[in-house]
């Protein structure tokens, strides 16, 4: 299979959703990262996703949509659904909700909810007008892998296994969308995102953070939401994530990077002097820089072959969560505190 890379224009974004409609799986850019497309209540196109990706089937799928309409017949809106809609739709929140029949099995891993978005990004927005259906997309990535923010990055792990990517750029956010549980009492963020829980509280009066969101899933445990896998999100590179002062930190990661062979330092940008000259990346000064620039340098760091790679964290709460929950997870847990 050739795989085509156009960028995205009105031709470009009827091509795609004819593909779509056709049953074909699609990549286009949303706001958060790079989206792996088919139609979502088709259980034979969500297959292909999963078949792309060399995904796990028990790894549930968020259907995407341009509209609330869309949502009839899908789930059963809640009116705090209603609310956090008003709030932050279009945008990078994801709502997990009971699901109707009409959702195909494969799509929800056999749960009974389904998570739902409304993506902000103008191509995805136009591509899910185009088609008229509900899209589901994980991130355009192979499984386990950095997720895409570029187009050249699904290009990279997704030639010849998919028919064609939509490049709308690069994303602004950089990290997957919020997950928020709303089949319970008090809705509970099972994956962070650009969306934190205090938004989320101003809204719905409360908010709780599943616990694994910074920790394993244990054996036998159930992932309701994408993102909830052991590793993920990860490089080739086994990867350390050290928490602590900008010089305890780097005291540590030196130590360990001079000992090493082919190792690389990942570091915010205000503490890159501290290493001196040792191959070092910036993650940015602040979380959403992070959350910007950590799939991007992953992948960097990958086509260089590096073998270790040594994180400077931040504290896992706030704005900070989201970011620390995908370094965590690239990194297998193993976190050091100094």
């Amino acid at each position: 299979m050739d795989t085509i890379l156009l960028p995205a224009d009105e031709n470009s974004v009827k091509q795609a959703a004819e593909l779509l409609r056709a049953g074909q799986v699609v990549a286009f850019p949303t706001e958060t990262v790079y989206g792996l497309g088919a139609d979502g209540l088709n259980a034979q196109a969500v297959a292909a996703i999963f078949a792309a990706k060399e995904r796990p089937a028990d790894n549930p799928l968020i259907v995407h949509v341009a509209e609330r309409s869309q949502l009839d017949g899908l789930c059963y809106v809640t009116k705090a659904a209603e609310a956090l809609m008003d709030a932050f739709w279009p945008g990078p929140l994801t709502l997990l909700l009971m699901k109707t029949k009409s959702v195909p099995n494969i799509t929800t891993a056999f749960l009974p909810s389904v998570a739902v978005r409304c993506p902000s990004h103008p191509v995805a927005r136009a591509l899910l007008r185009a088609c008229a259906l509900p899209i589901a997309a994980p991130s355009a990535n192979r499984s386990g892998r950095p997720s895409p923010t570029t187009a050249q990055d699904v290009l990279e792990d997704m030639q010849g296994r998919i028919p064609f990517i939509l490049d709308g750029g690069a994303c602004d956010v950089g990290v997957e969308s919020t997950v928020l549980d709303l089949t319970g009492e008090v809705p509970c963020i099972l994956r962070p995102g650009a969306v934190t829980a205090k938004d989320v509280a101003s809204v719905a009066g409360a908010c709780t953070v599943a616990a694994s969101v910074m920790r394993p899933l244990k054996e036998g445990e159930s992932a309701p939401s994408p993102g909830m896998r052991h590793r993920h999100y990860a490089p080739k590179a086994k990867m350390t994530v050290y928490l602590g002062s900008d010089e305890e930190v780097a005291k540590a990661i030196i130590a360990r990077y001079d000992a090493a062979e082919n190792a690389a330092i990942l570091a915010h940008g205000s503490a890159q002097p501290l290493f001196g000259d040792r191959r070092v990346f910036s993650l940015g000064d602040t979380p959403q820089e992070g959350a910007h620039l950590l799939f991007r340098r992953l992948r960097e760091m990958d086509a260089l072959g590096v073998s270790l790679i040594l994180a400077q964290g931040w504290n896992a709460e706030g704005e900070a969560l989201a970011v620390m929950n995908r370094m965590a997870r690239a990194a297998a847990f193993d976190l050091v505190n100094v």
